[in-house]
């Protein structure tokens, strides 16, 4: 399924802090992109998190190419070295500016409860041709992490009109960065190419023509993205 010869750039953040972008990452992309065209049905929406849209989640037919992939090329420069969990998903962005919650109007950070000594990886493989649909941009807080989390607390309590008060700013994606957040870079998007990325980092799907969003995957937004759980290399 995955290339193995797909081609591995790393792209600097912030010191300490890199993303891995990997072009040509699957065999033949087209493949998997017609079976989400085809299995456009099995598309729906999950409220129970931050994703503005629709998931599908194939199981293990990608959850096992996706993990060896990470594990033979990912894993190490990330800094993990045991995968523990690895959860993945085909996503498509569908929300309108309007729609979106105030906490899908910021960037944010993939939890899934790690523990001591382990770390979250995650990825976005973007398998549309429509560039402009956007990548992935990254953030670092401007103020103290925990005055941020207790902000996020506050601001999850708060109707979208209210939030917009609070803040300041009209309904939309993140993407030049704001008040709470600066942003350290994006990485664009491109037919099969993955980027690789440290979950506990701040960062933000890059959708700056919203307009161009659509739930039909052959016309939308469509991603694989995948969550690793591992154990944290030593130091």
């Amino acid at each position: 399924m995955f290339n193995p010869r797909a081609r591995i750039e790393r792209v600097p953040l912030a010191p300490g802090r890199d993303a891995w972008v990997v072009d040509d990452a699957l065999a033949d992309p087209e493949a998997l992109r017609q079976r989400a065209i085809a299995g456009r049905a099995h598309f729906a929406a999950a409220p129970f998190n931050a994703y503005p849209g629709l998931e599908w989640r194939l199981g293990e037919e990608v959850d096992g190419p996706l993990s060896e992939f990470f594990a033979r090329h990912l894993r190490g420069p990330l800094g993990g070295r045991r995968t523990l969990s690895l959860y993945s998903r085909l996503s498509i962005a569908t929300l309108q500016p309007h729609e979106l919650r105030p906490l899908q109007r910021l960037c944010h950070r993939d939890r899934l409860g790690t523990g001591p000594g382990e770390l979250v990886a995650a990825c976005t493989l973007y398998l549309f041709h429509d560039e402009a649909l956007g990548g992935t941009s990254f953030y670092a807080p401007k103020r103290p992490l925990a005055e941020i989390e207790e902000r996020f607390r506050h601001w999850n309590t708060l109707s979208s009109e209210a939030f917009t008060a609070e803040i300041g700013a009209e309904p939309a994606y993140l993407a030049q960065g704001n008040a709470w957040f600066e942003r350290l870079g994006v990485v664009p998007a491109r037919f099969n190419r993955a980027v690789f990325y440290d979950g506990s980092g701040f960062h933000s799907s890059h959708i700056t023509e919203p307009a161009r969003l659509s739930a039909d995957p052959a016309r939308g937004r469509l991603t694989l993205n995948g969550f690793f759980v591992c154990r944290r290399a030593a130091q």
